[in-house]
């Protein structure tokens, strides 16, 4: 389904939650399940699929201290300094302000914040995630599946306003498809860029595409 929409590159983004597992035992399991999908795509006989590139990361769930967590690195979307870290569903603090500059200042890290049209309905006070996102070069990303009337789960009006709105404000945030099967959460990055297209223009795309490369990039540091 990603093929037929045009993709060329999926990061594929399990869920780390450090109060489960250790980064080591995570990325252990992580790699079979990486060789397994490999083995799996190889048996397809060279079908146009098997020309895919899939490079393994992870979507890390904030958690306190996580700016000097030593193995933090490890986490990072396959040979990048690109990590995609899932913020807190309530209101952000100073704490967290201060482990997302630790990570860019001292672990010297591309910090990504994943589907951030999740985020603002727990924000009883902006003040820090004004700060976040003025002060400190994150990058943010959004789910296409939040551009579309029928996205999914988690599809609301108030979060396809809030997507648009963000997206021409602030070219260069990434998208994601967040897929998860396909059913309930498929992909849809072809609908969602379609709509973006239309209501925002070619040139966002463009700019979404050019960061996400940058971000992709081994040893990169933005």
């Amino acid at each position: 389904m990603e093929y037929e929409q045009g993709v060329e590159t999926i990061v594929a983004t399990p869920h780390f939650y450090a109060h489960h597992a250790s980064v080591n035992h995570f990325l252990e399991k992580r790699q079979k399940a990486y060789d397994r999908l490999q083995n799996a795509i190889a048996e397809t006989g060279g079908s146009p699929v098997s020309q895919m590139k899939i490079i393994p990361g992870a979507e890390v769930y904030y958690f306190s201290g996580m700016g000097s967590a030593a193995e933090i690195p490890k986490l990072c979307v396959a040979d990048t300094h690109t990590i995609l870290v899932e913020m807190p569903f309530e209101q952000w603090t100073d704490a967290v302000y201060r482990d997302l500059k630790a990570l860019i200042e001292k672990q010297h890290l591309n910090v990504v914040l994943v589907h951030i049209e999740r985020y603002p309905e727990f924000q009883k006070s902006m003040s820090t995630w004004d700060r976040i996102f003025g002060e400190l070069p994150v990058t943010a990303q959004i789910n296409t599946g939040s551009f579309l009337k029928k996205g999914g789960l988690f599809t609301r009006d108030k979060k396809r306003k809030f997507a648009l709105n963000w997206m021409e404000a602030h070219p260069g945030t990434i998208l994601g498809s967040d897929a998860h099967n396909i059913t309930s959460r498929c992909p849809n990055i072809g609908a969602g860029r379609a709509v973006i297209e239309k209501q925002a223009g070619a040139e966002i795309l463009r700019a979404a595409d050019e960061a996400a490369e940058k971000l992709l990039t081994p040893a990169n540091r933005i």
